[in-house]
């Protein structure tokens, strides 16, 4: 979608901070002093990069992944961390599951949602699909990517689990509002975590497809993001919404943040901060004209 090099040269580093920062995550919120960061595995790049150059200010804070969305949302609501990372918006769900805490959401940026195929698929003539394919690949009714005009080869879907930021943009473009059914019984189909392992898990298995921010799969040679209904992931198409599985990035806490959140929140919304969203490939918010 942006810079393939500048994403190839940061994800790494991205990545290992993520994992250093979230050492001493497993605690509740003050256990060690530090502000406990955790959620969304889209955030959390970002999160580690802030917390990592605050560092210098004297700030101590640590970032975790636990759970994606949901488990951020969970553990914010039962005052295990700070701030809630979610790559998707507050549910009436999450609200009534937790009457007691005050949501505030401070959206930093947003991103999109790919469905990823395998460059094998991609090459072979799969470089669109339609809302009703990608329902009927996830339910598992397209067992062959020949019945979509690509190779004789078996389909194998990777579905993110339930409550993920992902998982929910996905099944808001092929449901709507409707309920989405109970995972297939097949052996080509399983639920995966994360970004990382997501993109681990399309990369290792031919014919392989699931539902990845956009962000990760640039640069990487083994994979592709086909258009969705004939529209393209592009920076115009996600700021203004026309890509279908387009989504906001947030940070969220109980009630409005102070001390070293706010410190911590401002720094993202500032022009260093914003800047760590382009260096992760997703759009500012004066890109999306917030």
């Amino acid at each position: 979608m942006f810079n393939k090099k500048r994403r190839l040269a940061c994800l790494a580093t991205s990545a290992l901070a993520v994992m250093s920062l979230a050492g001493c995550a497993d605690g509740g919120a003050g256990k060690s002093g530090a502000l406990q960061v955790s959620g969304s595995t889209t955030v959390a790049p970002v999160a580690a990069d802030a917390a990592e150059a605050l560092k210098a200010d004297g700030l101590d804070i640590t970032v975790a992944t636990q759970g994606g969305s949901a488990g951020g949302i969970s553990q914010l609501a039962s005052g295990q961390i700070t701030i809630a990372l979610s790559s998707k918006p507050l549910s009436k769900e999450d609200k009534a599951a937790n009457p007691n805490t005050d949501f505030v959401s401070t959206q930093i940026g947003a991103d999109a949602v790919g469905i990823i195929v395998t460059k094998q698929v991609a090459d072979a003539g799969v470089k669109n699909l339609t809302a009703d394919q990608v329902r009927d690949l996830f339910e598992g009714k397209i067992k062959n990517w020949s019945e979509v005009g690509g190779p004789d080869l078996d389909v194998f879907v990777y579905d993110k689990e339930p409550g993920r930021g992902t998982r929910e943009v996905l099944d808001k473009y092929i449901y709507g509002d409707e309920k989405a059914p109970p995972p297939p019984e097949s052996g080509n189909f399983a639920i995966v975590g994360g970004n990382l392992e997501t993109r681990n898990k399309l990369e290792s298995t031919p014919g392989a497809v699931a539902p990845l921010s956009t962000s990760f799969v640039e640069g990487r040679d083994r994979l592709a993001a086909v258009t969705l209904d004939g529209i393209e992931a592009s920076p115009e198409n996600i700021a203004t919404g026309k890509y279908p599985m387009s989504r906001p990035l947030y940070m969220i806490t109980d009630g409005k943040p102070e001390g070293t959140a706010k410190k911590f929140i401002d720094y993202v919304l500032s022009a260093k901060g914003q800047a760590l969203m382009t260096k992760h490939d997703y759009l500012t918010l004066k890109e999306i004209g917030k």
